[in-house]
């Protein structure tokens, strides 16, 4: 059960710091009806400890996550376009960083066409999107999602979606597990993660995960001591090939935290070299798409 060394892991959503990260969440901004939820520079940071601050101005993003990706043996970040420090990351780093878009489907025809052009210019491996961060909110299986699956499977890259309660202090049953079920029948050709726990119903997400081939589930925005006991189970079990490492630096968890705890995940010996890298590699094809 010891946490092998040298592995080459695949972090599934790392970013790049910056002087200012609460500029990052201004997409929000217009939902939160609390008032600490304006003020906040990261909106979900009541469930965190110990958050990563801001740099100096000065300093170099991509050259900082770089070295933190150098210190804890991670060979490959996925990363959200929209920033200079991605693209340049992306662009100038391309064996260390592939890109992912971060969508709102409300505007479909846009959305499906801002997919196509990030995937020609950028060679994107993944769509992601927040279904209760949109506005207004579009639940996992509502219709106008759909067009997205759809260019997802002909561009043969996953779809990454928020499920579970939000963390944000934003209404959740868009993000009920139970719309992936809903979603793997529709479209049973499509490659689906969940990201951001499942919470509370993790269980439910492993039933899904048995039933539907093409459901898959990420770690990201939880420390190590608090993933899901059913989902490092079933990752014990018939889930090895299911279940993907995710951090979440710098928006609320540092890695020095993270690779800290990972070691007492009491993942089986052979279940590790999936969680850290394998299943990651299969699932977003990153093999096919310059990355070994």
């Amino acid at each position: 059960m010891a946490m092998p060394t040298g592995i080459g892991v695949v972090d599934l959503m790392i970013g790049f710091p910056s002087a200012n990260m609460k500029r990052y969440y201004e997409f929000m901004q217009s939902q939160f009806r609390d008032d600490e939820s304006k003020t906040m520079n990261f909106p979900a940071e009541y469930m965190f400890k110990d958050v990563p601050k801001g740099i100096d101005e000065e300093i170099d993003p991509v050259e900082v996550t770089l070295s933190e990706m150098d210190r804890f043996g991670i060979d490959v970040g996925l990363v959200g376009l929209g920033g200079k420090s991605a693209t340049r990351a992306i662009k100038e780093h391309p064996d260390r960083f592939r890109a992912t878009l971060e969508v709102d489907p409300n505007e479909i025809t846009k959305t499906v066409r801002q997919i196509r052009e990030a995937y020609d210019e950028h060679g994107i491996v993944a769509v992601t999107s927040f279904p209760a961060g949109c506005t207004p909110q579009v639940p996992v299986s509502d219709r106008r999602y759909y067009p997205i699956y759809q260019v997802c499977i002909d561009l043969d890259i996953p779809i990454v979606l928020n499920a579970g309660v939000a963390g944000p202090r934003l209404p959740t049953a868009c993000q009920d597990v139970i719309h992936f079920d809903q979603i793997c029948y529709d479209f049973p050709e499509l490659r689906v993660v969940m990201r951001h726990g499942a919470e509370p119903w993790e269980e439910l997400a492993v039933k899904l995960m048995l039933k539907w081939p093409g459901l898959y589930y990420m770690t990201s925005a939880f420390a190590p001591r608090y993933y899901p006991e059913a989902i490092v189970h079933f990752a014990n079990t018939r889930g090895a090939d299911k279940i993907m490492y995710a951090g979440y630096y710098p928006m609320g968890l540092s890695l020095d935290r993270i690779f800290e705890e990972l070691p007492d995940v009491p993942f089986r010996d052979h279940v590790w070299p999936k969680f850290l890298r394998e299943n990651a590699i299969r699932v977003f094809k990153l093999d096919e798409k310059g990355q070994s």
